[in-house]
């Protein structure tokens, strides 16, 4: 009976609202640099978000904006999260260095999203860092403006575009800073 009531709680029924295929641009930036200086210098430059914020935001959203502008980076640009892919490697023996970051901020988030809640599927972004062999990185990530430019709106693709543009920089600033250490 018991297993009955549980079957029951989720029979639902699926409704697809519509499907389209979409063209993302995919960079795939070749550095000649040291992968840990470029990691080092990317997550230098690039804010940290905290997730603390985030109690605060009902009951003082203006103490909980000052703070994540506090936590802004270059670019006004922040880590949300960052996995060690290559890590995975030593289960197969072998070693790999490869970093997957989430690079966003909250405040832009919400730009987009307000205009537009489906924004909120690519917010913040994925930008995966590996080395290619030592001393060369490759940076891989989706460009900004053709993930959100995919839901027809012109404010939210205008926002993806200066996204494309923080996220080039932040790259470039790294890079350098990766090549002076």
């Amino acid at each position: 009976m018991a297993a009955n009531r549980r079957q029951d709680r989720w029979n639902f029924t699926l409704a697809q609202a519509g499907s389209q295929p979409v063209s993302i641009v995919h960079q795939t930036l070749e550095l000649r640099v040291d992968y840990e200086a470029f990691t080092r210098s990317f997550e230098t430059i690039l804010g940290r978000f905290d997730r603390a914020v985030m109690a605060s935001l009902a009951n003082d959203p203006a103490g909980a904006d000052a703070k994540m502008v506090r936590m802004e980076g270059e670019q006004g640009l922040m880590i949300f999260a960052a996995q060690d892919h290559g890590a995975l490697f030593a289960m197969t023996g072998s070693h790999r260095k490869a970093r997957r970051y989430h690079v966003g901020n909250p405040r832009i988030a919400l730009q987009m999203t307000s205009l537009d809640i489906r924004a909120g599927l690519y917010a913040p972004l994925s930008v995966l860092v590996y080395e290619a062999e030592p001393g060369v990185v490759r940076v891989d990530f989706d460009q900004p403006s053709t993930l959100f430019g995919q839901f027809g709106n012109p404010a939210v693709t205008a926002i993806g575009l200066a996204l494309d543009r923080k996220l080039e920089n932040v790259i470039q600033r790294a890079t350098q800073l990766a090549a002076q250490r």
